[in-house]
């Protein structure tokens, strides 16, 4: 039998309805990758047995004809979604042994649609990051690494990972800054980020709340519309959960870009841009042209101040968001003298250096004296880079940029440890769409010199993810990527 961790979740489930194999024996197939590759780190709580238990059960619905939409098909979750009595720890110590009483919504729904849960992916601590590197348990290593370990991308990097190296069928993924899109870049897999609101934020551990968002990531573009079908969708148990009709994104797939205009932003291609993703945007852009598309010059002249709007509003709402981590009610708790010693004590051991940071930052901009000048500055920006995709988007009906504007770098590198910022400048490209809520798609456009993969970004209007899906179809099946 062929490797059946080399289908794409579509085939996978042709390939079940079709009982060419059974949902078993897929999802054994799955448990032997991942058992060859835990070298990777990927995963941070293996359940191989909830898995099988669940796949014993679709093989039953094929059987009697009541298979579900994603019946059998066995998925990894990053460990910041709360998944009932399974261990979800954001990656972070100071609740490294918390076992979730519910379940998210987005898992909740995976579940209604007969997946499995393979296990807990990797991640930055509390999402905090842009490497793996900031993980409680550990960096993760990217899958197209050769003599020297690189970074899978951050956040979502055990979940890029995982599909990458065909250690699931497909993974969630959050995105704040960009932590969807860029892990997928860096190790040659899709994934979107969907309009702020369109999957519940219900049961995902919060980082900032007016950017955080979930999103799927998968071996190819159809699999992340199957998926984001799935999981989108109204939840009143999420006050920003927008009520709004969910489209089959699967049947926009095949309908071209014909008649679409797609602007590229002068201000994503500054002086000493990587010359071999210069070459990949420029490849991409003459794709959808020869495809019928029109290529129109934008502007987006706040771009400049997203990333230190982001670092304001982002810290801000991650500082308010983690203080319900202080040792009394759950997680981590070290004992002290007084009260206050308690709080220092348990968030001083429970808290990495990342997070820390970013827990400071947030407190100073929210602190009397600084609100005015940093807080209320910053979301007066953020409306303006709003205001900006808005006008771009009476020109143009898609933005097409690079995602990331490095490739996947060494772990430990030491020009991203010592200085902060250089990490920061890896979201140069993405932390614009979080902060104006629109939908972004990441998807491979290529290899670098050093064999490394080349992630392309498709920006859409608001709630408009199928437009974005009809032209990442159109690139995918035009550049031909091959995975590892």
């Amino acid at each position: 039998m062929t490797d059946l961790t080399n289908l794409t979740l579509t085939e996978a489930l042709d390939g079940l309805s079709q009982k060419k194999f059974s949902a078993v024996e897929l999802t054994k197939a799955y448990i032997a990758k991942m058992e060859a590759n835990r070298k990777l780190n990927a995963y941070v709580l293996e359940t191989p047995e909830k898995a099988l238990e669940i796949a014993q059960t679709a093989d039953k619905n094929y059987q009697n004809g009541t298979n579900r939409a994603l019946e059998g098909i066995p998925l990894g979750i990053k460990d910041l979604f709360c998944t009932k009595g399974i261990r979800t720890t954001a990656c972070s110590r100071i609740i490294d042994n918390f076992v979730p009483p519910y379940e998210s919504t987005v898992t909740q729904k995976l579940l209604d649609a007969g997946a499995s849960f393979l296990g807990k992916l990797n991640l930055d601590e509390f999402a905090m990051g842009g490497s793996n590197e900031t993980s409680h348990f550990g960096a993760v290593i990217n899958p197209w690494s050769k003599q020297t370990p690189l970074v899978a991308g951050g956040s979502s990097g055990g979940s890029a990972a995982a599909v990458a190296a065909k250690m699931c069928a497909a993974a969630t993924g959050t995105d704040t800054g960009g932590s969807i899109r860029q892990p997928a870049a860096f190790c040659g897999i899709t994934g979107i980020k969907p309009t702020y609101g369109r999957c519940s934020r219900y049961g995902i551990v919060a980082f900032a709340s007016s950017l955080d968002q979930a999103g799927p990531m998968g071996k190819n573009v159809r699999d992340c519309a199957k998926l984001l079908t799935v999981m989108s969708g109204f939840d009143k148990k999420d006050s920003t959960s927008a009520n709004r009709a969910v489209p089959d994104f699967e049947k926009v797939l095949g309908l071209g870009v014909k008649g679409l205009k797609i602007g590229i932003p002068a201000e994503y291609r500054p002086d000493g841009l990587n010359q071999e993703i210069s070459k990949a945007w420029d490849n991409a852009a003459q794709i959808l042209k020869e495809n019928g598309a029109e290529i129109v010059p934008i502007s987006l002249p706040h771009t400049k101040y997203a990333l230190p709007v982001y670092y304001i509003i982002a810290p801000a709402e991650a500082s308010s968001n983690l203080a319900r981590y202080d040792g009394v009610r759950y997680g981590e708790r070290v004992e002290g003298e007084h009260l206050n010693d308690l709080y220092v004590n348990t968030r001083t051991a429970g808290f990495g250096k990342e997070v820390k940071r970013r827990i400071m930052i947030g407190t100073y901009v929210l602190s009397a004296g600084y609100y005015d000048a940093y807080y209320l500055k910053a979301q007066k920006v953020r409306r303006l880079i709003k205001q900006d995709f808005e006008e771009s988007f009476k020109k143009c009906d898609l933005i097409l940029t690079p995602t990331s504007p490095v490739e996947a770098f060494p772990i430990g590198d030491k020009t991203m440890q010592e200085n902060p910022i250089n990490m920061y400048l890896n979201d140069v490209f993405t932390v614009s769409v979080n902060l104006a809520g629109l939908p972004a798609l990441s998807l491979p456009a290529g290899l670098s010199a050093n064999e490394l993969p080349l992630g392309m970004q498709l920006i859409g209007r608001a709630f408009d993810e199928e437009t974005i899906f009809k032209a990442a179809q159109t690139l995918e099946e035009n550049i031909g990527f091959k995975g590892i």
